[in-house]
């Protein structure tokens, strides 16, 4: 089960039997438009604020991966998620919603594999026979929490990113039946990385060492090559921390090719879309692979893939007492079963 120095190997082979992904009206613009099973065409869904259109959402993402997986939530032994609002609300309000028994998880925007992680763990030693996993984040709840309020129009650098209006949910399940099924095989759990960078609108760059930290981890612990994987994607280190990881990757080195070094917060929108350098938030991740990449992989495109989520586990308080920003990044494996 545990190989190397930090990460694990899934003998079992959980099924992730079903994923979802809910979007805002801005990912609806974007160019994974086609990948989210709900868009909603405004920020506020309905609700009177933006922390219940962030449960919401979340609500949502769950409650669809359980439907399409042929379950219900009474089926469901543990429901973990997260994600960036003061002592995650959002996720433990939806908990009560759903009523399922609930791991809160922070990890900031590295939740989603996070969550992956251990819910793979769960399933593969016989801790659950079924779990949902999921992480969120909305733009307006986020930025106002840990940039500026929307309402300000306070213009951003270049290096800043746009929070995703997103969420994304698995239902694994312990199934025998894995032929052709989308299964976890490992995953490397990342340790806390901090550089230096106090600079919330340089996100990227924080996170990139902690990125290329855990990639570098996982090859070592399960003495593998990179060309092993079809794809290797990171969170969201977007335009600045991209091709920072993967410098430091090939210092390394970790040769890997460019063209197989992709980011989610690259991944999520048109470039005439203004979102500074690229996507960000727990949602982002999320989304993505619950949504996007693994549409690719159930279609045959992708048959191995390795996933980078990325965090930075700053807060408000840690910001206005001047503290660097210390960063963590999660990576899960996933396949195609033969």
């Amino acid at each position: 089960m545990l190989k190397g120095k930090q990460s694990w190997v899934f003998a079992n082979r959980p099924v992730i039997v079903s994923s979802a992904a809910v979007g805002g009206p801005f990912e609806a613009r974007g160019r994974l438009a086609n990948d989210f099973d709900i868009l909603h065409d405004d920020l506020w869904m309905g609700q009177d604020s933006y922390e219940k259109a962030h449960k919401l959402i979340l609500e949502e993402a769950i409650e669809t991966a359980i439907q399409k997986g042929n379950a219900t939530k009474e089926d469901v032994n543990f429901m973990l998620a997260g994600d960036l609002v003061n002592q995650i609300t959002p996720s433990s309000f939806a908990a009560r919603t759903l009523e399922i028994p609930y791991f809160g998880l922070f990890g900031a925007c590295s939740t989603s594999m996070e969550g992956l992680a251990l819910a793979s763990f769960l399933i593969n030693n016989q801790g659950a026979k079924k779990v949902v996993t999921g992480a969120s984040s909305h733009n307006a709840a986020i930025e106002k929490q840990f940039r500026y309020p929307t309402e300000y129009g306070s213009q951003k650098p270049p290096t800043a990113q746009w929070t995703v209006t997103g969420a994304g949910a698995a239902l694994l399940t312990d199934t025998d039946e894995k032929a052709g099924k989308l299964v976890t095989t490992s995953a490397t759990i990342g340790k806390v990385v901090d550089l230096g960078i106090s600079d919330p609108f340089n996100m990227g760059a924080a996170m990139a060492p902690a990125a290329a930290d855990t990639i570098i981890a996982h090859f070592q612990d399960l003495q593998l090559d990179p060309s092993y994987y079809d794809l290797i994607i990171t969170g969201d280190l977007a335009k600045i921390g991209s091709p920072i990881a993967l410098e430091l990757l090939q210092k390394e080195g970790l040769q890997i090719n460019s063209e197989k070094f992709k980011d989610c917060g690259l991944m999520v929108y048109q470039k005439d879309q203004k979102v500074q350098a690229g996507g960000s938030g727990a949602g982002c991740s999320a989304a993505v692979l619950y949504g996007h990449l693994f549409n690719e992989m159930r279609n045959g495109k992708y048959q191995r893939i390795l996933l980078v989520a990325t965090g930075a586990l700053l807060s408000p308080l840690s910001f206005q007492q001047k503290e660097s920003i210390p960063c963590i990044a999660h990576a899960v494996s996933i396949e195609v079963h033969p």
